[in-house]
């Protein structure tokens, strides 16, 4: 498969965690609509909801992912970054959403900020791509070997975190963990 076969939304605004969620699903599903009615139904009390941007625009928190893969029977497992990613069994991961710094830009100018910004990485027809939303197009990462050093690059990050997208009975028996016996 090539790169124009693999679903890849694109930057708008700040909804990357919309576009990570249908990336990492390889279709849309999630819209700022059904974002935003997530996020007023995780603080249905408040005037300035603690999940999103105040002035609508998106950046969305880890409890919008987290519920709207639940909305899809799916799970969000946080990855313990002491551990190394070879310890993850690959097989039973649907996809990875990263959290990451990413700098800031006005036009073709990049300002010394930055901010934090959702990513997916999801393997289609046997290779692993790079879906980040703010990338022209899909980048192939390759196989397994290629995707933990990508994993590893990536986390090394002192603020970068990733969640794991799992089915919800392989979030449950914690089969997503390569077991310490079957590592020796």
């Amino acid at each position: 498969m090539n790169e124009g076969e693999v679903f890849h939304e694109k930057q708008r605004l700040e909804l990357c965690a919309i576009h990570a969620l249908n990336n990492v699903l390889q279709e849309r599903v999630f819209t700022k609509e059904t974002a935003d009615d997530i996020c007023k139904r995780l603080a249905p009390q408040c005037m300035v909801n603690p999940h999103r941007s105040v002035l609508g625009t998106g950046n969305y928190d880890v409890n919008v992912i987290m519920a709207a893969l639940q909305s899809r029977e799916l799970a969000a497992v946080w990855w313990d970054k002491r551990r190394t990613v070879q310890s993850l069994c690959v097989s039973k991961v649907l996809g990875f959403i990263l959290n990451v710094p990413s700098r800031i830009s006005l036009g073709i100018v990049s300002l010394p900020l930055r901010r934090r910004h959702w990513l997916a990485v999801r393997q289609v027809t046997g290779q692993y791509y790079n879906l980040d939303s703010k990338l022209k197009n899909p980048i192939c990462i390759g196989g397994e070997a290629e995707l933990r050093t990508f994993l590893a690059e990536q986390l090394s990050q002192e603020v970068a975190e990733m969640l794991l997208v799992v089915q919800k009975e392989v979030e449950e028996d914690g089969s997503w963990l390569i077991s310490d016996d079957l590592k020796k």
